[in-house]
């Protein structure tokens, strides 16, 4: 994790291409690579962008030590001469990418490359491998804050996930999704977020009585004293135990500025209205009642509906794993090429999958936004078009489905407004952009989710989010189709 130079972390076929590349070809030739995803994450009805921090990083740092050479030439497959030019490789390329933190839909491009063919060609596994994963995370996480209803999410997975780049970057990415905190003391380092834990079951059983256990506990952290209760017996022995403590602190006039319970086992509906009484009636109505347990959205949404007394939630394995989506299917896929005028020739991928088919040239992203009946900008749809054209708000504005074209909605000007969404992060090989802290990520990404229909947030059987191509693009496809059937 310490090394910062992550040339190699590529797949074969992207070094064996750049020599291919290399002896074959202008190895100056300007392409455009589009990364992409065909599908939201978890069933839901949209996305967050993360991981654009450390594909910055990547870049910066690309360059192949001595020590990589060495490795190449072992392998017996790559020629001197390509070798030697790898000695001095540097990404010189623009790439353009989605903020951090904004919500994104299927088949419009996460981050575009601009470069000569070798360098694009190089960088595809690195930014799909970091944007899949931490966009991943980070949806998931806002799903499960969703459910949540305001009430805080905890991430505390690190044990459980997939080595320790996944857990780290993981908790960076459910900070972004919407977590107040993470159990994850790197992540808190690396990323200035909060961190937050309390005790394990193996403190109480540590201590001869569960008593102890929590009196020793609470005079230790007085300002951050949650409790962990269902070690022996949850009703009968581990809440009122916890109330003796909290009756005791209160009596010797230390202040109870965060305190409460946490639930680890059990039904939590059940214990959790059952504690809440117990601690009211003892005086404690303010006192926490946390809960954890192989949560995720779906259980936490149930236990909300059953109208379990729980406020804070710590959420483990279903969240820095997404469990239930392990992967995210970001694609990269060549989309133009510059002809020797500087023209950019658009180039399309054909598949018996229609949904594979991608879309040609170099082009924008602008988000479309309508207003509610409180006059709140909501998303309408997504509109990607060629990057020569120009939209005026003013004006009419007609969308179609280009799956289905006879689909049109259209949009009276001054009815809505228009804003780009891709953002130029590198320029000429250098970085022109900087990326925010993760906590200001953070609540950027809870102005984005605001701007989602409910309809959108749903977690089950979300209303889609159009995402449609301009008149100019759309017949460009048309084209490319047309062309290609004609072979």
């Amino acid at each position: 994790m310490d090394r910062q130079n992550l040339t190699l972390l590529t797949d074969l076929y992207e070094l064996t291409m750049m020599q291919g590349y290399f002896k074959n070809k202008d190895r100056n030739e300007t392409v455009i690579f589009d990364a992409f995803f065909r599908n939201n994450p978890c069933g839901g009805g949209y996305s967050i962008c993360a991981g654009l921090e450390q594909v910055i990083q990547y870049i910066k740092e690309l360059h192949f030590d001595q020590e990589d050479i060495d490795y190449l030439a072992s392998l017996g497959i790559f020629e001197d001469d390509f070798l030697d030019y790898l000695k001095n490789f540097r990404f010189s390329g623009d790439i353009y990418a989605i903020p951090e933190g904004t919500v994104m839909f299927p088949r419009e491009p996460m981050v575009k490359v601009i470069a000569p063919i070798m360098e694009a060609q190089l960088v595809e596994t690195a930014i799909l491998n970091i944007i899949n994963h931490q966009s991943l995370i980070a949806t998931k996480a806002a799903r499960v804050c969703y459910a949540a209803r305001g009430d805080g999410i905890m991430e505390f997975g690190l044990r459980r996930a997939q080595g320790p780049d996944a857990g780290t970057y993981g908790a960076r990415a459910a900070m972004i999704g919407g977590c107040i905190g993470t159990s994850n003391v790197l992540a808190g380092q690396l990323f200035d977020v909060p961190v937050k834990g309390t005790h394990a079951h193996s403190w109480i059983m540590s201590f001869p009585d569960e008593y102890t256990a929590f009196k020793t506990y609470a005079y230790m952290y007085p300002s951050a004293c949650i409790l962990l209760v269902d070690t022996y017996d949850t009703l009968k022995s581990g809440v009122p135990n916890a109330i003796r403590v909290f009756t005791e602190m209160r009596e010797s006039g230390i202040p109870l500025t965060f305190y409460g319970i946490r639930l680890d086992s059990g039904d939590l509906a059940y214990l959790s209205k059952k504690a809440r009484k117990m601690l009211d009636a003892a005086g404690f109505p303010d006192a926490v009642i946390s809960a954890s347990n192989d949560l995720d959205e779906f259980l936490i949404d149930s236990l909300k509906a059953q109208g379990a007394a729980i406020t804070s939630w710590g959420v483990g394995t279903n969240l820095i794993t997404s469990k239930d989506n392990p992967s995210f299917g970001g694609v990269y896929k060549l989309a133009a090429v510059q002809d020797k005028d500087g023209t950019f020739i658009p180039k399309i991928k054909l598949s018996e999958n229609t949904e594979k088919v991608t879309n040609p040239g170099d082009k924008m992203i602008y988000r479309i936004y309508e207003k509610d009946e409180k006059g709140a900008d909501k998303i309408k749809a997504d509109l990607i078009c060629l990057t020569d054209e120009v939209f005026d708000p003013a004006q009419d504005l007609l969308l179609f489905d280009p799956a289905e074209p006879w689909k049109k909605t259209k949009m009276k000007g001054g009815t809505y407004t228009i804003r780009p969404i891709l953002k130029q992060i590198f320029k000429n090989g250098e970085c022109c952009y900087t990326s925010p802290k993760v906590m200001e990520i953070r609540e950027y990404c809870k102005q984005e989710l605001d701007t989602l229909w409910e309809e959108t947030k749903r977690l089950v059987n979300p209303h889609e989010v159009y995402v449609d191509l301009s008149k100019k693009l759309y017949d460009v496809k048309l084209e490319l189709l047309d062309r290609m059937s004609e072979k």
